[in-house]
């Protein structure tokens, strides 16, 4: 079974955002990079992303842009993600190389569901999520 394990929001003010979800709710930030902050509650990751132009085949959103699923087979995930009319967006994406200082590295598979929603896919996990 697959679990949601990051759920990531996109704003215009990347530390007043993070602000308010830790203080509201008490969360800890585990990780920082180029694009946001990462916050957890010990079993979920929320990334508080800048809101940026999207690149061809992005519809990046105010708010919360996508979900982050973990899941057991990644191949496996994707083939049912277009049997069922979705799509991959992107192959695999390192955080490390994208300059993060978070302290895992992991890949994903960007996927579009069928209301264009973006979705996440990973074997490894977040950084703060269980």
């Amino acid at each position: 079974m697959a679990r949601i394990k990051h759920i990531a929001i996109r704003t215009h003010d990347v530390d007043g955002t993070a602000a308010f979800y830790r203080e509201a709710f008490g969360l800890a930030q585990v990780g920082e990079g180029q694009s946001g902050v990462y916050l957890s509650d010990g079993y979920l990751n929320i990334a508080i992303l800048k809101l940026r132009p999207g690149n061809a085949g992005e519809s990046l959103r105010l708010g919360v842009d996508h979900v982050g699923f973990e899941v057991n087979d990644v191949e496996a995930t994707l083939e049912r993600i277009r049997r069922l009319g979705g799509k991959s967006l992107v192959g695999q994406s390192d955080m490390a190389a994208a300059g993060s200082t978070a302290p895992q590295s992991y890949f994903e598979v960007k996927c579009v569901g069928p209301d264009e929603q973006v979705i996440d896919i990973s074997s490894t996990g977040w950084v703060g999520a269980r």
